[in-house]
């Protein structure tokens, strides 16, 4: 039975048993059941993406890791599993992909073949990869979590889901890199690694396989030990560059590297700092570093193919005394510091050809940009000489126009002006000769005002002269009437008895 996907709804765990697999959508909470394969339950923290689809895969009803995987890209963004285990033998490689990514309505609820999911799968391959990607291209799909480190004998690991684009040699080293690490360094420095949590991943860049495919700029691995009183947590980095060896990192400095920025581990795995184990690790490094340089040096498909295969991290046996001869003992003697000699002098002249291209293409860098940038301001500066003459050029007939215009009212003015003159000076004889030719109108108009004003004069006259003789006359009468009045008074004192 093949690898099975569990879709956990949140905090719907009851469903769990009921459903085999699901898909969580990146703005759900956690990976439901696979939780685990994290340290302290807790997935890596940063900002959510839309194309981002969280899987917990599963198979045979139990869950073997979990898978961060972009829509987008048609890649992982990581896959955490715990410590390795030894891988089953006779497992079958094949490419099975995820038929609710596409179709979130399908019937179908386990990871299957691509031939079967064609016929019940809508839009199949809209959002993921498919084997007829890889068909005819120099890429194979690289296992970010390889078949070879885990205990699944129905190869959960083999779902497209979990797999990137990768060169054959490169895949071959990755790979390589991988079991080195475990066996000789992480796992043996972390008890065994019961409490060893992993994380590998795939960084995108702007090449794909067939227009759909991202081709991974580099991959990493982080690993954080939980043991108590001796944790510690590293980060692996390999470009996918021809030669290019894994290189080890700080954990924050492998955070920063990411896209995203993720916190790979809540806490940083407890806050840990470098230990004697971690320096153990760094020794492994160092030799799988110098394996890998060996292997270009001497381009040794056998060697590849024989440290790949190695399982454990005790040195090859030696050979035994019936298998020897002391002629060839003491040929290996001879020759071993001339085979180490000349290593050595490849390495330098490589390194000292590298370092003079790397001089060289910097110098010319540097000469190009130099050029580029007098070219950009002795073509800016002419752009600019350019537009300042097309604009004064543009603005002389503007400026003609306001000369012209200026002008035309200076002469208007005084035209005006000198017509106000010529009007002032014409306008006293016509005012004269108007005034003699009106006089006589004026004249005879004037007599019949005249004669009623005389009349009304010689009446007020006559008016006053009635006025003043029947007032002088009124006045007299008062007088004379007054004066009688009192004599008559006194007569009647002077004499009562008479009266």
């Amino acid at each position: 039975m093949g690898p099975e996907r569990c879709l956990a709804l949140g905090g719907l765990l009851a469903l769990a048993g009921l459903l085999e697999g699901r898909l969580v959508r990146q703005e759900e909470a956690g990976f439901g059941e696979c939780d685990r394969f994290f340290y302290a339950g807790t997935p890596p923290a940063g900002p959510a993406a839309a194309a981002h689809v969280r899987i917990c895969q599963r198979s045979e009803g139990a869950e073997r890791f979990a898978t961060l995987y972009s829509t987008q890209h048609r890649i992982p963004v990581y896959s955490a599993f715990r410590a390795a285990r030894p891988a089953p033998l006779g497992a079958e490689p094949r490419g099975l992909v995820e038929p609710q990514i596409d179709d979130p309505n399908s019937s179908l609820e386990e990871v299957t073949d691509e031939a079967e999911a064609v016929r019940s799968v809508n839009k199949l391959g809209s959002s993921q990869a498919l084997n007829e990607d890889f068909l005819g291209s120099d890429y194979r799909t690289g296992q970010l979590y390889p078949f070879s480190l885990s205990s699944d004998p129905h190869s959960a690991t083999f779902t497209l889901t979990n797999a990137a684009p990768m060169t054959p040699s490169f895949q071959e080293r990755w790979y390589m890199n991988l079991n080195s690490l475990m066996e000789r360094a992480l796992t043996p420095q972390c008890g065994g690694g019961d409490e060893l949590y992993i994380i590998t991943g795939a960084v995108p860049s702007d090449l794909r396989v067939r227009d759909r495919v991202s081709i991974p700029e580099f991959v990493w691995l982080a690993a954080c030990c939980a043991v108590p009183a001796g944790g510690w947590a590293m980060g692996f980095v390999k470009h996918t560059r021809d030669r290019e060896v894994i290189e080890d990192v700080m954990l924050r400095d492998l955070e920063k590297l990411l896209p995203f920025h993720l916190q790979l581990f809540q806490n940083n795995c407890g806050k840990v700092t470098k230990t004697q184990k971690m320096k153990k690790i760094l020794e492994v490094v160092n030799q799988v570093q110098d394996e890998e340089r060996r292997l270009d040096s001497e381009g040794g498909s056998e060697m590849l193919s024989s440290a790949r295969g190695t399982r454990s991290a005790l040195p090859p046996p030696e050979t035994s005394g019936e298998g020897s001869s002391l002629l060839g003992g003491l040929l290996g003697f001879v020759a071993t510091p001339f085979i180490k000699l000349c290593q050595l002098i490849y390495y330098l002249a490589f390194g000292i050809l590298k370092y003079t291209v790397y001089f060289l293409w910097y110098v010319t860098k540097q000469v190009i940009n130099g050029l580029e940038s007098c070219l950009y301001r002795l073509g800016s500066a002419t752009i600019t000489y350019f537009l300042t003459i097309g604009e004064e050029l543009g603005s002389i007939p503007w400026k003609v126009l306001k000369v012209t215009v200026r002008i035309t009212r200076a002469v208007l003015r005084i035209l005006c002006c000198l017509l106000k003159v010529v009007c002032r000076v014409v306008g006293v004889p016509v005012r004269v000769l108007v005034d003699v030719a009106t006089f006589p109108v004026y004249t005879i108009g004037a007599v019949p005002i005249v004669c009623r004003d005389i009349a009304m004069g010689l009446g007020g006259i006559l008016s006053l002269l009635f006025d003043t003789a029947f007032g002088t006359m009124g006045g007299l009468f008062q007088v004379i009437f007054t004066v009688c009045k009192r004599v008559g008074y006194k007569i009647t004192f002077d004499n009562p008895g008479e009266l």
